[in-house]
């Protein structure tokens, strides 16, 4: 069981002491810290408050972190779009509205539901709901992701990441029209302190580069091809919208009047990566699915 104490400071004085609490840790949600104080995992100098609970300058608040929920993920049998496989690494192409990793209450139907049914063998580093699980995409982001089958695997893979040697292009619509043929947006991305579940751009957040080129210009829209130097969550659409252009159907990021086409208009269609084993660079490229190809197609023609 882990503890952790914290000491208001001044800027905090007078909040919610859930909210106080949430923005701790950017895992932990706020609905997830009032379940904590409920259950008393949540001492006030020493004495158990409730979630309305207003902290006062230098009170200190002793949380015991409950263990992690010990879950089963299943198998299950799906049509995978399998586009490379060996011993060490897999690659995949995810479709539009599939979640990647199970998560408490949401268990089945993921990709790495589909996974474990396809291969029996993946890296366990990131445990037992991500399964080889590297790095991710949005649940409504199709496109290409690359799987860890062993330990080896996966050590490698990060540390490409975190060296910024693996090559990410997404294909993205966005409203608006870029006038810039390309461009690179440097901004910092954090959790958002008025929204837990979205990201903005803030001063001490993870440090997020995008690189975009345009592709092809509508009247209200630009097709954009972005490559990403860094992965943070939801950076492209966070990064778009900063500059001015969301992402086309992303309701979370963009206008409350966009395109309905179920989720952001976003596509990881190139991914690179130098094989773990071998040293060799390998590079796929996924087409844009039929929606987003009819879409755009559509957008033509209104032109």
């Amino acid at each position: 069981m882990e503890k952790m104490v914290h000491i208001i400071r001044e800027e905090q004085a007078g909040d919610r002491i859930d909210k106080i609490i949430s923005t701790l840790d950017p895992e932990w949600s706020r609905s997830q810290v009032q379940q904590w104080i409920k259950d008393g995992s949540v001492l006030v100098n020493g004495i158990q408050v409730k979630t309305n609970y207003k902290g006062s300058l230098n009170d200190s608040i002793e949380i015991i972190i409950p263990e992690p929920e010990i879950l089963d993920v299943i198998p299950e049998e799906m049509n995978l779009e399998i586009f490379y496989e060996d011993l060490d690494v897999l690659v995949v192409n995810k479709p539009k509205g599939m979640v990647v990793h199970p998560a408490p209450g949401h268990l089945t139907g993921t990709l790495v539901n589909g996974l474990m049914a396809h291969c029996k063998d993946l890296s366990g580093i990131n445990g037992v709901l991500r399964p080889g699980i590297v790095h991710r995409i949005d649940k409504d982001t199709s496109g290409l992701l690359m799987v860890a089958k062993n330990d080896m695997a996966h050590e490698s893979l990060v540390n490409q990441l975190v060296a910024k040697t693996v090559t990410r292009k997404y294909k993205a619509l966005v409203h608006g029209n870029i006038q810039h043929d390309h461009g690179t947006i440097d901004a910092p991305i954090g959790r958002d302190s008025k929204d837990r579940q979205s990201m903005t751009i803030v001063d001490k957040g993870k440090h997020a580069v995008t690189h975009f080129n345009v592709l092809e210009r509508f009247k209200d829209f630009t097709l954009v091809e972005c490559q990403l130097e860094t992965g943070r969550t939801h950076q492209i659409r966070v990064h778009m919208k900063y500059i001015g252009f969301p992402l086309v159907g992303d309701t979370k990021y963009g206008p409350k009047k966009t395109l309905d086409i179920g989720g952001q208009a976003l596509h990881a269609g190139l991914l690179g990566f130098d094989h773990p084993r071998t040293g060799e660079y390998l590079e796929f490229e996924a087409p844009m699915p039929d929606y987003f190809i009819d879409l755009v197609q559509t957008l033509r023609e209104n032109d």
